[in-house]
């Protein structure tokens, strides 16, 4: 009886193939960003682990090491990661058996989080302080977003033509990438996050005026050539 041999490649040189091959082009630009960032810490945390070395005890160790300065859902990320990639490594005859079987998630004590939501009395104090002039700016932003629910890439991928004055809503099919160099439309979060949402006559009317003299496929609230950073407008929100 033949006996398979086995991969003798290292394991973070054989994730760095995986992303290549099913995730690159496949995934948005953010989300293959953590593939490759696992993929790092990999290579930080085991440089010399070869795939036939692996198995559920290396395995482990490997999650043990990155509980160590890390939060338990953190880690939990870490090893959905890595396990799709050795699921195919299985199914390809690179590993005998699934080294993730019956892994255990541990992670360091979770840190203080900072409050991201309002409360209603911190609500209506952040509207009244909004200076809402005549023409659009950033406060006309926050206040359609302390309105209407919408995720920032949201409110930042709005047009003209989103706005169903008619109907009093605004459509929602699209999401604006802010975090590269140069941002670009891109498709929202996931399929139930296309909507429509509903908006009180008032700020339908305002916002009327506001956009009435813009492109319908112009950006409402900067140019689009503007790099827009999601830490400066929370400091404006803090100020």
């Amino acid at each position: 009886m033949s006996r398979k041999k086995y991969s003798t490649k290292l394991f973070y040189k054989y994730y760095l193939d995986w992303i290549h091959i099913y995730k690159d082009n496949a995934v948005r630009p953010v989300t293959l960003n953590k593939y490759y960032l696992v993929q790092r810490k990999l290579k930080e945390l085991v440089p010399n682990l070869h795939m036939h070395e692996l198995d559920r005890r290396s395995y482990q160790q490997i999650l043990n090491l990155y509980a160590q300065d890390h939060e338990k859902a953190t880690v939990l990320d870490f090893h959905h990661h890595l396990k799709a990639s050795l699921f195919d490594a299985v199914d390809d005859g690179l590993l005998k058996s699934d080294p993730t079987r019956r892994a255990i998630i541990k992670g360091c004590a979770p840190s203080k989080k900072k409050i991201k939501y309002l409360n209603l009395f911190d609500l209506q104090k952040l509207i009244r302080s909004l200076d809402l002039g005549s023409e659009i700016n950033w406060d006309w932003f926050f206040l359609l977003i302390a309105k209407t629910g919408l995720r920032f890439a949201e409110a930042l991928a709005l047009t003209p033509k989103d706005f169903d004055f008619e109907k009093q809503r605004i459509i929602i099919s699209k999401s604006w990438n802010y975090k590269e160099k140069v941002g670009y439309f891109q498709s929202t979060k996931n399929e139930s996050s296309n909507r429509t949402i509903m908006v009180d006559w008032q700020l339908m009317h305002q916002f009327r005026s506001l956009i009435n003299d813009k492109a319908e496929d112009q950006l409402i609230f900067f140019d689009e050539k503007q790099r827009i950073y999601n830490s400066t407008l929370n400091q404006r929100l803090a100020s």
